[in-house]
């Protein structure tokens, strides 16, 4: 057995913003229509037109903020196509997914249903690339703006009387690319422009969130956090996990070789070092940590599946997709002063997707099941952590076997989560409780493997990859062993 983890159950290093299980819901592929939206004359169960079964399964995760309308659609979005009667709506080409037509049946009035029927906070992303300030004025002031305005009253035409909560605005989507092509010195005059008119209505705040970097693209931090940081709340950044090359093929998502495994795992932990070396200059401007790194694009990126759209982006979700989302927890943890939400792309039918439907069929992903274990962090205390532990090498990598994090809620349960990235091998733990104030009354364990490294869930097995009870869990006194299956995510949980 390796040296002990020593866990210091009375050292608290930061809340861990429960926004970090945050979601992406772009219109691309089928993550709005078929996935969140099917129309009040569907067949399928709905609620105004909006699924009721993936509503449901969100519901479970306690999903707590939702990103929308993109991403790079968002940079072609023009919000007053979306409201109104239905029929009267506007359609458009969607020219970044698929070529296909949006009719724009699902606007603002039903993104804002959606999250009232979810419970969660609202992340809407402005039209910087191709929209103007007026628009995006106009867009805040139609939605949180209470009393007499044009746009206020245009609101209640349109059938919603008081104004809706709104926190998180995003000021334009990836404009190094997408969303513009621009330089970081002119999106930063166009972030301080478009910014100073998304206003505060009555009692609404916004969180401001300009949008940050490309992967490590840290010269854009530099003049982002220089000329604009006094200006913002948050700043965005992306990363995709992609054991390919991004043009050239990224790889199967089931059909993957045993190296694309840790050639997975070492790009899914490279995430640390960008989030260190962006927060580093963010620190030279804000050292107070008063903007907070946004992770609003984060998830794997492989090839779609056979005989699908190109444009939809649509994979299948493995196993090796769950130890990915095990490892990106752990670095928002021990990054939790700084990182103040993630979003994971996407929620429905798109990337490493919570959930895939197929018609009335509805079935959840080793991903999702990640996203329900680790509901015990949101909003917890994460907890001091010194943790020697073994590594192991496939060709040249050299990777850690076991990465842990561990959180206390305000009851004093403790939640220790620990990924075995080895695929073949089991990985024997022995934890050290220091500072442990309170008996353990009990110990409960879970955990999610499989026998395959592309163990997925399916339509006609829907159920082949579900979380377990995780046998073999010792505790004496504050000494804590336990035995993790190869290619797993386990949670055990102190009472």
């Amino acid at each position: 057995m390796s040296k002990p983890i020593v866990i210091n159950t009375d050292i608290e290093k930061g809340k861990i913003n429960k926004n970090i299980y945050g979601h992406f819901s772009e219109h691309l592929g089928r993550c709005i229509y078929e996935g969140f939206w099917v129309g009040e004359d569907s067949e399928i169960p709905n609620t105004n037109g909006i699924r009721n079964d993936v509503v449901n399964a969100l519901k479970q995760i306690s999903i707590p903020v939702l990103r929308w309308p993109g991403g790079c659609f968002a940079d072609e979005y023009h919000w007053k196509d979306g409201i109104g009667p239905r029929e009267n709506r506007k359609k458009m080409v969607n020219t970044h997914w698929g070529g296909v037509v949006e009719n724009n049946h699902f606007g603002t009035h039903e993104f804002m249903m959606l999250c009232d029927m979810l419970g969660c906070e609202p992340y809407i992303c402005g039209n910087v690339g191709s929209g103007t300030v007026l628009e995006m004025q106009e867009w805040v002031e139609y939605m949180t703006q209470d009393g007499e305005s044009p746009m206020s009253n245009w609101r209640k035409e349109n059938g919603r009387e008081e104004p809706w909560s709104l926190t998180y605005f995003g000021v334009g989507n990836e404009n190094w690319g997408c969303g513009g092509n621009m330089r970081p010195e002119y999106y930063s005059d166009l972030y301080r422009r478009y910014q100073t008119y998304v206003r505060n209505y009555g009692d609404n705040r916004i969180y401001k969130i300009a949008g940050g970097a490309n992967i490590d693209d840290y010269t854009w931090t530099e003049v982002l956090m220089r000329e604009s940081a006094r200006f913002m709340d948050g700043l965005s950044l992306h990363y995709y996990t992609i054991p390919g090359h991004f043009w050239k093929g990224k790889g199967s998502a089931t059909d993957s070789s045993e190296n694309e495994w840790y050639i997975t795992m070492k790009k899914a932990l490279h995430m640390d070092e960008l989030i260190t070396k962006h927060s580093t200059i963010m620190d030279k401007y804000d050292p107070e940590k008063r903007v907070g790194i946004i992770v609003d694009e984060w998830g794997t990126w492989f090839d779609v599946e056979p005989g699908t759209n190109p444009g939809f982006l649509y994979q299948q979700n493995t196993i090796r997709d769950a130890v990915v989302a095990g490892l990106h927890f752990h670095i928002f943890h021990n990054h939790c002063e700084r990182v103040q939400m993630a979003n994971i792309a996407q929620t429905v039918n798109v990337l490493q997707a919570m959930i895939l439907t197929n018609g009335q069929d509805m079935i959840l992903t080793p991903t999702y099941h990640v996203f329900d274990m680790f509901k015990v962090h949101h909003d917890a205390q994460q907890l001091s952590i010194s943790a020697d532990v073994p590594t192991m090498r496939s060709g040249e990598e050299e990777l850690p076997k076991v990465s842990v994090s561990a959180s206390k809620m305000e009851n004093g349960q403790i939640n220790i989560s620990l990924c075995n990235l080895d695929t073949k091998n089991d990985a024997p733990v022995s934890v050290d409780l220091q500072g442990m104030k309170n008996q353990v009354n009990n110990v409960l364990g879970r955990v999610l493997t499989a026998d395959e490294n592309n163990a997925h869930n399916t339509f006609t097995q829907p159920e082949n990859v579900v979380p377990k009870n995780l046998e073999g869990i010792d505790l004496s006194d504050t000494k804590l062993t336990v035995t993790l299956p190869p290619k797993s995510v386990s949670v055990i949980t102190l009472n």
